[in-house]
């Protein structure tokens, strides 16, 4: 039977995303958030922002990943400051 590979950078980037969840719940027992408008076309709350976030985080880096012959240090330099962006601004 074949069983998948835990190489380092996965583990490092599972255990990121859980740290990011963790650091969200942890936020908002903390400081409960409010829906708010910004450039977004919708009311959002802080976790609202997160989850679009990340999703729009993994299509960027796949359009730059498969699209262009750019870096993967871009796609993710990219991403980060998307995500400050829409959790700011969004």
């Amino acid at each position: 039977m074949d069983w998948m590979v835990w190489t380092l950078p996965t583990a490092i980037f599972f255990a990121a995303i859980g740290v990011m969840l963790a650091g969200m719940t942890i936020w908002e027992l903390a400081s409960p958030t409010l829906e708010r408008r910004g450039f977004l076309p919708m009311a959002t709350t802080r976790g609202d922002r997160f989850f679009i976030g990340m999703l729009s985080a993994a299509w960027i880096h796949l359009l730059i990943v498969g699209f262009t012959p750019l870096s993967l240090w871009l796609a993710l330099g990219t991403s980060v400051v998307w995500m400050l962006i829409l959790l700011r601004w969004g």
